[in-house]
């Protein structure tokens, strides 16, 4: 049974952009690692993965502010963000990959979309060296014609740029392109863009339950998606 209403129907997609944290590759364990070495740096507690689950997907500004507020004292954050992230950074691209897992299903369902002729992107608001490097450790690299990190356009997911912009290096229109990810960034990013849009069951939504977000549909694994394409 398709999940897709009539407007979104498969036969329509000649390309796929799917996001890579909370989607392909469970990463929290990287976040947390490069977060706490930092944070150790600065003099400040650490922070645990359920805390961490909440506050990513939407790019390392974002993460190390939230942290920040989650773990400093009040009125410091300002005084210590620029250090912060750039510490952040730092560690980060030290532990890449090396605390994170790819989800079941993911290289099976990335297959079948390409097994279809289907165009791939990945695009993530995780900045592009550190995206790059995490395909490649794990395996999943050749399934994507391009890959488009948080830094790669002016604006990130939720905002529709980075897809419309994904959607052009593919030579696909939005219409003709399925947005596959993990929270209401990626839904809302492919509403506003006009692409249709397919949300994981697991990952990480800020905290949300992922079924209140407005998808055309939800699948527990990647590799449900091949009937469905």
């Amino acid at each position: 049974m398709s999940f897709f209403s009539n407007s979104a129907a498969p036969d329509r997609f000649d390309a796929a952009i799917v996001d890579l944290d909370g989607t392909m590759i469970d990463t929290v364990g990287d976040f947390v690692a490069a977060l706490n070495r930092m944070l150790d740096e600065l003099g400040l507690p650490h922070v645990d993965a359920p805390a961490v689950n909440a506050m990513v997907g939407k790019g390392s500004e974002h993460l190390i502010h939230s942290v920040l507020r989650h773990v400093a004292a009040p009125g410091t954050e300002a005084a210590l963000y620029h250090r912060a992230l750039q510490r952040y950074l730092h560690h980060y691209l030290d532990v890449n990959g090396r605390h994170s897992t790819v989800y079941a299903g993911v290289p099976e369902g990335l297959q079948a979309l390409r097994a279809r002729g289907l165009r791939l992107a990945c695009l993530t608001n995780k900045p592009t060296a550190f995206a790059r490097p995490l395909l490649t450790a794990k395996g999943l690299d050749g399934f994507f014609d391009r890959v488009f990190g948080g830094d790669a356009f002016e604006r990130k997911k939720p905002d529709p740029l980075p897809l419309i912009k994904t959607c052009e290096a593919l030579g696909t229109s939005p219409a003709r392109t399925l947005m596959i990810g993990d929270s209401s960034n990626d839904a809302r990013a492919a509403r506003a863009a006009g692409c249709a849009v397919m949300l994981v069951s697991y990952g990480y939504n800020h905290g949300e339950p992922i079924r209140a977000v407005d998808a055309d549909g939800f699948v527990d694994s990647l590799d449900e998606l091949g009937p469905l394409i």
